[in-house]
């Protein structure tokens, strides 16, 4: 594991996620890394860059295991749709972001260029955190943080229960229920480097529905999806 020099800027950094999660990091050196974006990477050899891709990885598989442990003890009844739709609507990207931003990550994230050009750094940012977290002191202490702390003060599960569906969701349950094969395929890749976009098309039954262009391939199939849904639901009207 690479380690950051020891400075005022750790104490700070401890400091400051003691304030956020109530309590002091042990290993500093990973949540140094959990905030550092790959546009601010630093090299360590051969070209090879260090940032919190690694740690956002982990700390997304972290989050659906907790999360899905949660609702499923949560909502003993419901069923496995709604469980999974429950669990996108808490960890979609938009709404990452914007819990990032109301704990105040912002300011301890390193970012290297204008912020409206990495729409998702917030929520990477809170994913490798989560991935931090787990390292440094374990899933039962990552577990307990993240219902305690953040699911309790941060989300409305009424509120949740009643919000509309992501358009992905609806696009895949109306295929599996009329039979179709759907599929969303990145065809395309604009621009380069960490301004690069992927290019998403939804296919239903082999011929493209739709398609779109994001940052992430999941911000794609998003917005890919809801044109595609746009497409059904006229449609679906205009045969009734």
């Amino acid at each position: 594991m690479f380690r950051f020099t020891k400075s005022s800027v750790d104490r700070k950094l401890s400091a400051s996620i003691q304030n956020i999660l109530g309590f002091k990091p042990g290993n500093i050196a990973l949540y140094k890394l959990a905030f550092l974006h790959k546009s601010a990477g630093q090299e360590i050899i051969r070209g090879i860059k260090i940032s919190n891709e690694r740690l956002e990885f982990l700390g997304d598989a972290i989050l659906d295991a907790i999360i899905a442990d949660f609702l499923f003890k949560t909502f003993p009844t419901q069923d496995e749709g709604f469980l999974t739709e429950m669990r996108s609507k808490i960890v979609s990207r938009t709404q990452l972001n914007k819990l990032a931003q109301k704990l105040g990550l912002d300011h301890l994230i390193q970012l290297d260029g204008a912020n409206g050009v990495y729409r998702s750094y917030r929520g990477d940012a809170f994913e490798a955190l989560i991935g931090a977290i787990y390292m440094d002191r374990g899933y039962d202490f990552t577990r307990k943080i993240l219902l305690n702390r953040i699911i309790k003060h941060y989300f409305d599960l009424d509120e949740l229960v009643n919000q509309e569906m992501n358009y992905k969701s609806k696009v895949i349950e109306w295929a599996q229920k009329e039979r179709k094969n759907v599929q969303f395929s990145v065809v395309n890749e604009v621009g380069t480097g960490y301004k690069k976009q992927y290019v998403v098309e939804v296919i239903v039954d082999g011929i493209p529905l739709a398609r779109s262009q994001h940052y992430s391939i999941k911000g794609a199939e998003q917005l890919a999806s809801e044109k595609s849904w746009a497409q059904i639901s006229s449609e679906h009207i205009d045969k009734v």
